[in-house]
């Protein structure tokens, strides 16, 4: 497996993280501190992600960490609907930005909490988009956090590079699907973690089975629903979570109301943040 060193024109002459373009990271702004930086993370897009995000977010606040969310996903930004927030950013006397906060304290930025028209599509390209996130990472007065969270963008693509070299990121939690064609969509995005030195924590099947309203039958969406486990086994990860097609936990993040879900949701991948926070 090549890594993020292969393509660098100095590798031969690299001797510390501090003089590696590739592998020094952006600092936090003054004031700011987070210990640890999970991007959720998926190799395609319309698998849930930023709900997966949403809900982990809350799952860990409710257990008393210091949550954030930055939503690095800047041409489809979902994070503010999920909570409601509607309400542009605001910068500080030291021109910091000021995040979002939601009812239960969890602080967000978001494309979509800058913009006049939040329906207004966004497009930039890529040099205005990736200096946003890296905007959002050092130049936002975050203060003291337990975790940030990245909502990242789907694919291997240009913005995604730029969060995996400019953020200290601990970990990612693969979000998938259990199709036939998973299997390539999970390795591409592993293989991409793997070549910027950030492990896999995880991986999260979304709408992997719905339940009978009337029998309660557990009905599965993708065959029998083995896909996940074998394409976790390639990689070298677990399955953390199963989550069901909801409709009605749909409706409450679609309607911003992340911080309403039930708090057994995400239990897997609750698990593995709080023993990542707690080391």
């Amino acid at each position: 497996m090549s890594s993020a060193c292969d393509s660098c024109p100095s590798k031969n002459g690299c001797t510390s993280q501090e003089s590696c373009p590739s592998l020094h990271k952006d600092k936090l702004a003054e004031g700011s501190s987070v210990k640890k930086v999970i991007g959720v993370a998926s190799g395609k897009g319309g698998v849930g992600k930023s709900f997966v995000t949403s809900v982990l977010a809350v799952q860990l606040a409710r257990q008393g960490y210091k949550v954030g969310i930055m939503d690095a996903d800047v041409t489809g930004p979902s994070i503010p609907q999920s909570f409601g927030l509607e309400d542009n950013l605001m910068a500080n006397e030291d021109q910091l930005v000021m995040p979002a906060v939601t009812k239960t304290g969890i602080k967000a930025v978001s494309v979509n909490l800058v913009l006049e028209d939040k329906e207004a599509p966004v497009i930039w390209r890529g040099p205005v988009l990736n200096s946003l996130v890296k905007q959002f990472w050092g130049e936002v007065n975050w203060g003291p956090l337990d975790v940030l969270l990245i909502d990242m963008p789907p694919g291997t693509g240009d913005v995604p590079l730029t969060v995996f070299q400019s953020i200290p990121i601990d970990g990612i939690v693969l979000v998938a699907t259990s199709q036939d064609l998973v299997s390539m969509i999970v390795n591409k995005a592993r293989n991409m973690a793997s070549m910027m030195n950030v492990p896999v924590l995880g991986m999260v099947e979304n709408m992997s089975y719905v339940k009978c309203p009337h029998c309660g039958e557990r009905i599965e969406l993708y065959g029998d629903g083995t896909a996940i486990e074998k394409s976790a086994a390639e990689i070298g990860s677990t399955v953390l979570d199963k989550l069901a097609l909801d409709p009605e936990i749909t409706r409450l993040v679609d309607s911003g109301k992340a911080e309403s879900v039930p708090e057994d949701l995400l239990e897997g991948a609750v698990s593995m943040c709080k023993k990542l926070l707690d080391q």
